[in-house]
């Protein structure tokens, strides 16, 4: 009844298995749907390394920068509703955003990652990453332009999602903090209970404390928790890029709203209309920076960055992908570092949401979920 082949979903289920018992990472929560109907929904393996933890199908994780695309939907939702367009200039918003050539950055080019801006991680040396006013005066005074704005194509860890967390506050019409935007116009209308800007209190039992294996280049501090990543332990973040827990039922009901056309249960957050112009490549064959460097130092061949609004989309080519090179040209989602990942096939009316423990390297990361993705599609009957 679900559209996939049960003896494919089964050999699923022991490829992540094995990937655990070899130690390639601790565990993994995953979701799969095929025109809503779920095919697959298991927690396999622990949260830690010691496997003394085990998963469940509700276990809650930082979900680092997956959290862009909740940021992502509420931009272009505002652009629908009219609060500002995809041509219009940050500068115009954000007046302070000044300088040549990034003052004629738009939020088209905030969305496919083409301001001319380097990809920066932490904007100023050892600061705390909590705080979206100081998040912001940090981009504004240190992450300049490098060339003209949609000449190239580098992934942006921090500020491009900072300028748009930022852009929503000062535009909506109610005066509210970025995380109530979020909460009370995104997860509370989805019924994304377990989501949170910031680790929820109620949410704490469940979390699946992140675990780095030293693959992720920065800290991330909180100025009220110890520890070099404590932001993800701190219940009042504001960092649209990366602050966000969420769970894989949730991810997979935020999935789930973009693959039936911005709608889900009679909530709709965006138009079809506007989900099909964004999940279109509009990068060309530009390469995306980051990963190209991966790609070199992997000793792959790099591929375009094939950026849709906001969205990683699969493309026309093949190279090695995390959304997998069997699933459409239009298949579409977000990822989150080295652990994170949802995507909708358009085509083959597949949902799929993954969060896993035991972040892994860039490389490895892509290899897991390129075999995960293709393994699920070639499970479509």
């Amino acid at each position: 009844m679900s559209g996939f082949s049960q003896e494919r979903l089964d050999h699923l289920k022991t490829v992540i298995e094995q990937d655990v018992a070899k130690g390639a990472y601790f565990g993994a929560v995953l979701k799969v749907a095929r025109g809503g109907a779920v095919g697959f929904d298991e927690a396999i393996g622990a949260g830690d390394s010691e496997g003394t933890k085990p998963l469940a199908k509700d276990s809650v994780f930082s979900i680092f920068s997956t959290s862009k695309a909740f940021t992502n939907i509420l931009i272009l939702r505002a652009i629908e509703m009219g609060r500002f367009a995809l041509t219009t200039r940050i500068a115009d918003i954000i007046p302070e955003f000044t300088g040549s050539p990034r003052d004629r950055v738009t939020f088209f080019h905030l969305l496919t990652h083409t301001t001319g801006m380097p990809g920066v991680w932490m904007p100023k040396p050892g600061m705390y990453l909590d705080n979206l006013q100081e998040l912001l005066e940090a981009v504004v005074e240190n992450v300049h332009g490098l060339v003209e704005p949609g000449q190239r194509c580098d992934y942006s860890p921090l500020a491009n999602h900072v300028l748009m967390g930022e852009a929503l506050r000062r535009t909506d019409p109610k005066g509210r903090r970025f995380r109530d935007i979020l909460r009370e116009d995104l997860f509370e209308p989805l019924g994304m209970t377990s989501t949170s800007m910031g680790l929820r209190p109620d949410l704490r039992d469940r979390h699946v404390k992140p675990d780095m294996r030293g693959t992720v280049p920065i800290k991330h501090l909180s100025r009220t928790l110890p520890g070099d990543h404590a932001l993800f332990e701190d219940p009042d973040v504001e960092a649209p890029h990366v602050g966000c827990a969420s769970s894989v039922p949730d991810l997979s009901r935020f999935a789930e709203m973009l693959r039936r056309g911005g709608e889900l249960d009679g909530v709709r957050i965006l138009s079809p209309r506007t989900i099909a112009v964004a999940r279109k490549v509009w990068t060309a064959d530009m390469p995306n920076e980051l990963y190209r460097g991966v790609a070199v130092r992997s000793g792959w061949e790099p591929g375009p960055a094939y950026m849709g609004l906001g969205f990683n989309v699969r493309g026309t080519k093949i190279f090695n992908h995390q959304l997998g090179t069997l699933t459409s040209p239009e298949t579409f989602g977000n990822y989150g570092a080295g652990s994170a990942l949802f995507w909708v096939d358009p085509e083959l009316d597949v949902s799929f949401a993954c969060l896993t423990a035991g972040v892994m390297t860039q490389a490895a990361n892509i290899e897991r979920f390129q075999k995960l993705s293709d393994i699920v599609v070639s499970a479509c009957v």
